[in-house]
């Protein structure tokens, strides 16, 4: 197979491998009652804890309001709880339940434990380019990511 060729197959599995992306996280959504958006801030929650709004709005690449809104809905879902910074009482951080705890360890770790099995049977080099090949597709998304943004 040539090398455009492997390049177009390549294309197409990073394309599938995005929706099935995007099937996980609106099952894991409809799992929890929640919608994607809240999803995708209950993640930034889970993975750097007690996270400050002002934060989690840049992180979500959402106005102070919107993320005012998500965090009301996901503290009615009891899966985050607000509580006034003890080092600046005019922030107020937003942290993980045990609800949203016990969540992650249902539908995210085993995700996670898969992933690892996964990759187990790669070699250190093998690891290696598939750690390269991940920065740089990101950082491709991220550039295009930008462009379209800018070219609004």
């Amino acid at each position: 197979m040539s090398k455009r060729a492997v390049i177009g197959e390549i294309a197409m599995e990073l394309r599938q491998l995005q929706q099935s992306f995007d099937a996980f996280d609106e099952a894991a959504a409809a799992r929890l009652g929640l919608n994607r958006t809240d999803l995708r801030c209950l993640d930034v929650v889970l993975a750097e804890g007690p996270v400050a709004a002002g934060a989690l709005s840049l992180a979500l690449k959402l106005s102070p309001a919107a993320v005012t809104t998500v965090i009301d809905r996901l503290e009615r879902a009891g899966m985050v709880t607000r509580a006034p910074d003890p080092g600046n009482r005019r922030r107020v951080l937003v942290a993980a339940t045990d609800a949203a705890r016990a969540a992650e360890a249902e539908i995210f770790v085993p995700v996670g434990q898969a992933g690892a099995r996964a990759l187990a049977g790669y070699g250190q080099d093998e690891l290696a380019v598939i750690l390269d090949f991940l920065r740089t597709a990101r950082r491709v998304q991220e550039e295009q990511a930008a462009r379209v943004r800018d070219s609004s």
